[in-house]
């Protein structure tokens, strides 16, 4: 008790160079603040706790103040006084950032599918579209061609009987350019399953041991040829006539009678004798075909009917030679 009673009186602050206390812009209380400034003359018990220094002397006071006072009021405020916020507010902006990262993915997942979407792929699909339109157009127009030449017929019949002759007759069946109804046979020929399964831009494998393969083109021309020299007198493939004027290509991936895609299994369907042709398109006439066509794993069917028909073929323009005079 003695000695806190010689205890020295702290160096106070001048009243010109008091302090002025300073509220943060941030705070929103002054609850709580801790005063950090220069204590008054009359607080002795506070500076006999301080143990300040003896000497009075003004060169000290700034080594006083950094020791006694390191602290700046202003961040002592900021630091005590804590903001409160509601519990409204806090979800209000977990929704709006849960919101704005669903917004974000589902931009980002547009954005990627965009980069791997094939943009020829849309093309295709157009342009199939508009060849199959096509070809319903020219199926439909075909069918018109043959109901106007059958009522022309039937009309010409009334008025003058008969007008055709054997020739002209015949030259229609040849041309494909009439229906037709008789009996013949179905040949029937399908690409083996391992070619089916396998990329059929290519008509064999190359590189491998095995003979497998898939129908082509030529195939269905040797075919077609065989029936119109053993006297068959119209030939059909899957439906599509075959006339003067008919091609039978391939293109890309696929067999094209005329403009029209086929695809396996094939079905080639000839009006004629039906034995004759049956004999004549058989294994037993066609053993080295039918071998050829053995080992690549094709196996043609060949069955006889009493009545096939047979619609006419696409017609397109037909010129006719001129005598020159």
């Amino acid at each position: 008790m003695a000695h806190d009673s010689v205890a020295p009186v702290s160096f106070p602050v001048p009243q010109e160079n008091t302090p002025v206390h300073r509220r943060a812009i941030f705070s929103h209380s002054i609850r709580g603040i801790d005063s950090h400034h220069a204590l008054a003359a009359t607080d002795d018990a506070a500076i006999r706790v301080r143990r300040r220094r003896k000497t009075d002397d003004d060169s000290l006071r700034l080594i006083d103040d950094l020791v006694n006072r390191p602290m700046d009021p202003m961040f002592s405020d900021s630091r005590l006084v804590h903001e409160h916020r509601s519990a409204v507010s806090i979800w209000f902006n977990r929704i709006v950032v849960f919101l704005i990262c669903v917004g974000v993915g589902f931009a980002g997942s547009l954005f990627v599918q965009q980069l791997q979407s094939d943009p020829r792929k849309q093309v295709r699909q157009t342009l199939i579209g508009q060849l199959e339109d096509r070809n319903d157009t020219i199926t439909q127009l075909t069918d018109d061609v043959n109901a106007l030449k059958t009522q022309v017929d039937d009309q010409s019949k009334k008025i003058s009987g008969n007008v055709k002759s054997d020739t002209l007759i015949q030259d229609e069946l040849v041309n494909g350019t009439v229906r037709v109804t008789g009996p013949g046979i179905t040949m029937t020929l399908a690409d083996p399953i391992a070619a089916s399964q396998s990329d059929q831009s290519t008509s064999t494998r190359v590189g491998t041991s095995s003979n497998i393969r898939i129908v082509t083109d030529l195939d269905l021309q040797q075919l077609v040829s065989l029936m119109f020299s053993n006297g068959a007198e119209a030939i059909a493939i899957n439906g599509n006539r075959i006339g003067a004027q008919t091609s039978i290509r391939k293109a890309g991936g696929h067999i094209l009678i005329g403009m029209t895609a086929i695809e396996s299994p094939y079905t080639i369907e000839a009006i004629g004798d039906k034995n004759v042709l049956a004999e004549q398109m058989g294994s037993k006439k066609l053993a080295s075909l039918y071998d050829s066509f053995k080992k690549a794993g094709i196996y043609p069917q060949v069955s006889t009917s009493n009545s096939i028909t047979l619609e006419a073929a696409v017609a397109g323009d037909i010129q006719y030679a001129e005598r020159n005079e």
